[in-house]
């Protein structure tokens, strides 16, 4: 990749378009937006501009939100009004949310009058809504519509063939009543109403509900879009699968910055980009991740004064220090995976409160049984290690018990922390983790030195 990269940089140094244009005709569209991706922003426009148009907006689809905004900003006003033109309105939307206010603006001025519209009307929807991720290009039938009207319908639709599996049926004031699928249509009697043929009518997301019950609708029922009301039960547009997997996406990245702490409470909906804490100031990164860091600070503390508590016991058998760090890291990691596993199943609608005692015990019955093959794996290989040699066979058991417990600990807290939090109206993904750590540090460290001194005799 990087032998392709410097001769295409060499190529457009000398501005050798006719050669760059062969070279990227053979490149398949994943190839060539790895290529992009490596070069500075001012050449990867140069060789955006030299793609074939619909080449291009497959490309841009295809680049993630960071490298489409970047792409968008560098552009001349024109080159960028000609490719917003062209795109779906829900993914123009998404690109003026992260354009600057001022660019924002100009360019929404500059929209034809029916791309403005579309814009404007999912730019009025909460940030977090299934309104703002709606695509509002969608085909419906009015119910007094036969089989074959839908069919002439879908044979003069502009849509492309996505968009076209499934025809929504609406009544005269656009009322939604359910849809009904190509095939279905293709199969039926062409005289055949299309009310008798629908199906999906309770299955609806509303404009103002949020993406994530969008996108648990449709993954509960394998739609390939799902159709998006107003108040008054008006369809407005629909959200479709390639959606959803956007918005998969930005939630775990807002969940993999929040479990690192970075997020400020004052916001903790918002979906952190990594331009804001790589770019602006030094100050606003410490203020926001600071605070959860203030916790495992103390907890630091709270530890130190129990290893100080022992240190008779530590000072008398030393090799007991070797296994300080192992009993907190396995303890650390067995509770993260916890948290995660916690909040993706919170997201995905598989972990549901109503029954949390039920994933509870299903989860400590894991982490004790983790914790069991660990502790014997981990007593077997300290016996081996520093039992032998150094004729200190109990520092085994010690280590043996103690992982079984932290283990067992850190997945009845990896749950029972975020339950509680959202119980208390607190966010569980930024807030779980320095507890849990402190917690089981504390556990382990008092439980793996306890059974020293007891097992040793130290007085």
């Amino acid at each position: 990749m990087t032998n392709v990269n410097y001769d295409l940089r060499e190529l457009i140094n000398k501005q050798d378009w006719d050669a760059i244009k062969a070279n990227q005709a053979t490149w398949s569209t994943p190839k060539l937006i790895g290529v992009m991706k490596e070069l500075p922003v001012p050449q990867r426009v140069i060789l955006f501009r030299l793609l074939e148009k619909d080449r291009a907006i497959e490309v841009f689809e295809w680049l993630d939100s960071a490298d489409q905004t970047d792409l968008v900003r560098a552009m001349t006003d024109p080159e960028a009004l000609r490719l917003l033109e062209s795109l779906d309105a829900d993914l123009r939307t998404r690109i003026f949310d992260e354009l600057p206010a001022k660019v924002t603006k100009r360019l929404l001025a500059a929209l034809s009058p029916e791309a403005r519209q579309a814009v404007n009307v999912l730019l009025g929807y909460p940030e977090d809504s299934a309104g703002r991720i709606m695509n509002p290009r969608y085909l419906a039938v009015r119910t007094t519509a036969t089989v074959a009207d839908a069919l002439a319908a879908v044979k003069t639709s502009q849509l492309n063939d996505d968009e076209l599996r499934a025809i929504f049926v609406i009544d005269e004031v656009r009322f939604y009543q359910g849809f009904v699928s190509l095939p279905a249509l293709v199969k039926a009697d062409p005289q055949a109403s299309v009310k008798d043929l629908i199906e999906g009518q309770d299955i609806f997301v509303r404009a103002t509900d949020s993406r994530m019950e969008a996108a648990r609708l449709l993954k509960q029922y394998d739609f390939v879009a799902l159709p998006v009301l107003d108040k008054e039960n008006r369809m407005v547009g629909v959200v479709a699968f390639d959606d959803v997997i956007d918005v998969l996406e930005e939630e775990a990245s807002e969940l993999m910055y929040k479990k690192a702490g970075i997020v400020d409470v004052n916001y903790e909906r918002d979906v952190i980009h990594s331009e804001k804490i790589t770019r602006h100031s030094i100050w606003y990164a410490v203020r926001v991740r600071v605070a959860f860091l203030i916790v495992t600070l103390f907890g630091g503390f709270i530890v130190g004064s129990l290893i100080d508590a022992f240190e008779q016991t530590l000072s008398t058998v030393l090799v007991a220090a070797v296994f300080i760090p192992l009993v907190m890291d396995m303890g650390g990691n067995a509770g993260t995976q916890s948290t995660t596993i916690f909040a993706r199943g919170m997201a995905l609608g598989h972990i549901h409160l109503s029954r949390f005692w039920r994933h509870l015990a299903r989860e400590v019955s894991v982490g004790a049984a983790m914790g069991a093959v660990l502790g014997i794996l981990a007593g077997v290989i300290a016996y081996v290690w520093q039992g032998a040699p150094n004729n200190v066979p109990e520092i085994a058991v010690a280590v043996g018990i103690t992982i079984f417990v932290v283990i067992t600990l850190a997945t009845f807290l990896g749950f029972i922390l975020p339950w509680l939090l959202i119980k208390l109206g607190f966010d569980h993904a930024p807030g779980a983790d320095p507890f849990i750590t402190t917690i089981k540090d504390f556990t382990g460290l008092l439980c793996y030195l306890t059974l020293v001194t007891v097992l040793i005799g130290i007085n």
